[in-house]
């Protein structure tokens, strides 16, 4: 008995992972981001690198254009 609903249980796992990758797939398909938004726009991102190439501190830049200093040095150094 518990094998059974344990098959059926794997079953309908299987049925929702595919869904879920037909969404996606369709949403990719009509050119829709996926993910979140960005925290800064192109202009604050160059300006960023800018402020920091001219020595400013990570954390005056996190400040400044209201992020953390994680999605600075992100931006500054990418890997």
């Amino acid at each position: 008995m518990l094998a059974m609903l344990a098959a059926v249980a794997e079953m309908e796992r299987d049925l929702i992972v595919e869904r879920t990758q037909a969404g996606l797939a369709r949403a990719k398909a009509e050119g829709t981001i996926l993910g979140g938004r960005p925290k800064t726009t192109p202009e604050q991102r160059k300006a960023m690198a800018e402020g920091y190439a001219s020595k400013q501190s990570v954390s005056a830049l996190a400040k400044l254009y209201g992020v953390s200093r994680s999605t600075v040095l992100t931006i500054v150094k990418p890997s």
